[in-house]
């Protein structure tokens, strides 16, 4: 070990207020061997970056992993943030969910944020993310914490900032953010009283659940019958007691998943998009028999649903989340709803085609519920990574729970008229053709990759994918009239499918993903097999190439 590594340890180790993690760094630095040089290099080669998700990443101690010391800088430069737009004296309202260390640092944040001169208020018990974005507009706050790493894996946590108007941050706030956490020179120097700040009753949670009656139809169907999987997160007290609230069936609980546990012991990523996750679901619908599968990732603000379906196997498939995103919309369309329809650019353009044929505004964002929130005039949102807002009023994010309760209510009236949610995807698929979605999606341990991937198809990019000329190339590091600049690339592709490849970093996992759709026209319900067919092998082909271009 260098000196100078020794000498930035030994000073994190001094301030660091976890003996667990001190505990760790003084291990590290005693055994002194290549592994722990190693390992210690790479806890103290810069920072973890608060960006506009916030903070995200492993546990363990030192500068680049989610600790208590990270914690408190970052709270102590949102504090300072604070203060300096002239909101001294203002309510800070901080939830947490259930994973290890999620309560201490919301503690910590509550106590950095006393010490300041705000207000804090802490959620009074590990709850969905959901719930703490409708407490900030509700209580009047001038911002809002989540302590959550949603559905990464059960070794990292996150820190998750709002504003006073309920959307997470964007630029320029998260730098400015980012600058007064550089600032902060010592833990010595920041306030943390041991009392002061104000632990909420279930008021906001009571708020919150009678606000999820409005996403509902006076006197609509609710007959529907579910099972329910909390994927071992904080959803299944609030889910369950708006299911009960509305009078649907109680769902049938996946017992394993049931209870918030932070190990998640029965699925190596607790995602409902990850293979393997809805197993246990998938098994428990098959001895209930039930209308549909719903799931939530571990802070509930995701919603999946699944559906019978004998052409697999197990009989259940998975919606993707632009098959749910659509199905919402049409039900929102048949209730009259009016305002702006807005998904993000990775989503399918399925959205725009309903929007358009139902008279109602349209609007495409960059990838992320903060930019999402704040469409001018927004009724609905969603986005294909199973997020969905239809109560923008109460909840400015995607919400899973109110956006479970709207798909039960959509299966439920379905279910009336011995329909299903797959007969209301045929009826879609006919009016505006088959938009036929995947994705590419590559996880890795050397961020290197991703990097590598990306200059490679700037550098060289696809003349064409799956035999179809790349007819249009777009680096959205220049933004376009619509968006602003971000790190992506866009491709639209020749010919009467109107294919469309979009590549971009993952902002929240180490992965690279690549988000594909084709379109297939089909005049009526008997050309759907071979239109899905034909989507399936001209995706297959795309994924194929881009593969071969982006060098994975």
């Amino acid at each position: 070990m260098t000196q100078d590594l020794i000498a930035r340890a030994r000073t994190w180790l001094d301030e660091d207020p976890d003996s667990e993690t001190r505990e760790e760094l003084a291990a590290l630095l005693e055994a002194d061997d290549a592994d722990a040089t190693a390992e210690l290099a790479a806890r103290f080669s810069g920072t973890l970056q608060f960006g506009t998700a916030g903070l995200r990443g492993e546990l363990g101690a030192g500068p680049m992993r989610m600790n208590r010391s990270v914690v408190i800088r970052a709270a102590a430069g949102l504090a300072a943030y604070l203060k300096a737009k002239g909101r001294a004296g203002g309510l800070v309202v901080i939830g947490y969910d259930a994973r290890y260390k999620s309560a201490d640092f919301a503690r910590d944040t509550a106590a950095v944020m006393t010490g300041a001169g705000l207000r804090a208020a802490l959620l009074p018990r590990p709850l969905p993310t959901p719930v703490l974005a409708f407490a900030i507009r509700h209580l009047g706050a001038v911002a809002g914490v989540e302590v959550t790493a949603s559905h990464n894996p059960p070794r990292d946590n996150g820190y998750k900032v709002y504003l006073g108007d309920g959307s997470q941050i964007v630029p320029p706030a998260d730098a400015e953010i980012a600058a007064e956490i550089a600032a902060v020179r010592s833990l010595n120097d920041v306030p943390r009283p041991s009392e002061g700040w104000q632990t909420l009753g279930d008021e906001v949670l009571e708020a919150y659940l009678a606000r999820t009656d409005a996403v509902l139809t006076a006197g609509s169907a609710r007959t529907v019958r579910t099972v329910y999987t909390a994927m071992h997160g904080v959803g299944k007290e609030v889910l369950t007691a708006a299911f009960a609230r509305a009078g649907f069936p109680a769902p049938a609980l996946v017992a394993e998943q049931a209870e918030p546990d932070p190990a998640f012991p029965t699925v190596a990523f607790p995602n409902p998009e990850e293979p393997g996750a809805m197993d246990l679901a998938f098994e428990a619908a098959r001895a209930v028999d039930p209308d549909i599968v719903i799931a939530n990732d571990p802070d509930a603000d995701r919603c999946a649903v699944a559906v019978p379906d004998g052409t697999v196997e197990g009989g259940w498939r998975m919606l993707r989340g632009d098959e749910v995103g659509a199905l919402l919309a049409a039900h929102l369309v048949h209730k009259g709803a009016r305002g702006v329809f807005a998904e993000s650019i990775v989503s399918s353009s399925l959205l725009g085609r309903i929007a358009g044929a139902a008279g109602v505004g349209h609007e495409e964002t960059l990838t992320g519920f903060k930019w999402i929130a704040r469409v001018e005039g927004l009724r609905y949102g969603y986005e294909e990574a199973l997020g969905y807002c239809v109560d923008p009023e109460g909840v400015r994010d995607k919400d899973g729970i109110t956006a479970a309760l709207l798909v039960a209510e959509l299966a439920s009236e379905l279910k009336e008229k011995d329909r299903t949610l797959t007969d209301l995807l045929d009826d879609l698929a006919v009016a505006h053709g088959l938009h036929a979605t995947d994705q590419l999606s590559v996880r890795v341990e050397d961020l290197s990759v991703i990097a590598n991937a990306m200059s490679a198809l700037r550098e060289r990019p696809p003349v064409s994918l799956a035999g179809l000329t790349v007819t249009t190339a777009e680096d959205l590091t220049k933004g376009t009239e619509s968006l602003p600049p971000t790190d992506g690339l866009r491709y639209y592709l020749e010919g009467d499918h109107k294919a469309r490849v979009i590549v971009r970093p993952s902002g929240t996992e180490p992965k690279l993903k690549c988000y594909l759709e084709v379109v297939v026209p089909v005049a009526d319900a008997s050309e759907l097999s071979t239109a899905r067919a034909k989507g399936a092998e001209i995706l297959a082909a795309i994924k194929r190439d881009l593969s071969a271009a982006a060098g994975l």
